[in-house]
């Protein structure tokens, strides 16, 4: 792979699981991202406006905002992220929607129903 495509490489929520119990609901999310860095992305490129990393992570359920993740070039390639909410107020059949969001404005979106509600 050219390290201009590196850089532009594919870009998805592989995988979301979401598990309810005891009115909290714990998600683990499974991207598929390159992540450059502003160094990786100058020494490959010898531009480092090239660098491309997730930036921004929301998970909503039923449109309300559950969580909302902000992270920066730090993340290894193809992050898994866990993190945990309140889950009471939701029922069953509820389904979560994750959106990510890159440097370059580029969006991943994937649903999925969560368990045990």
């Amino acid at each position: 792979m050219k390290d201009k495509e590196r850089v532009m490489a594919k870009f998805k929520v592989s995988k979301v699981k979401a598990k309810a119990k005891n009115g909290v609901c714990t998600v683990q999310m499974l991207f598929s991202h390159p992540m450059i860095t502003y160094n990786q992305a100058k020494k490959k490129t010898g531009n480092p406006d090239d660098a491309n990393f997730i930036t921004y992570i929301t998970g909503k359920v039923n449109s309300e905002l559950v969580f909302e993740i902000s992270t920066s070039q730090f993340l290894s390639k193809n992050p898994i992220i866990k993190t945990k909410f309140k889950s009471s107020d939701f029922k069953s059949g509820d389904k979560l929607e994750v959106v990510a969001v890159d440097r370059k404005g580029r969006v991943a979106k994937k649903s999925k129903k969560i368990k045990g509600l």
